[in-house]
């Protein structure tokens, strides 16, 4: 039984490789044959990035939580 559960997972990552190696290939094709009608919006979609990675990226700088202080405030007073 261990066998069959061995070879069913070894199934799974070939058929995972060959989904990527394919997807690679159109993605590839994709990129060279349309090239030239994706440069003239590069501008654009670096712009739309910014907001989407503002929002997104903020996230582990700590800004609108304050457990942390709360924590070390409640530790501070039960030291005193």
């Amino acid at each position: 039984m261990n066998t069959q559960h061995h070879s069913q997972n070894t199934q799974h990552k070939k058929s995972n490789l060959v989904m990527w190696v394919f997807l690679a290939f159109i993605a590839y094709f994709l990129i060279t044959e349309h090239w030239a009608h994706i440069v003239p919006y590069l501008p654009w979609f670096i712009l739309l990035l910014c907001p989407l990675l503002h929002v997104f990226m903020h996230g582990g700088h700590g800004h609108g939580s304050n457990q942390d202080s709360h924590t070390n405030h409640s530790h501070h007073n039960k030291e005193e």
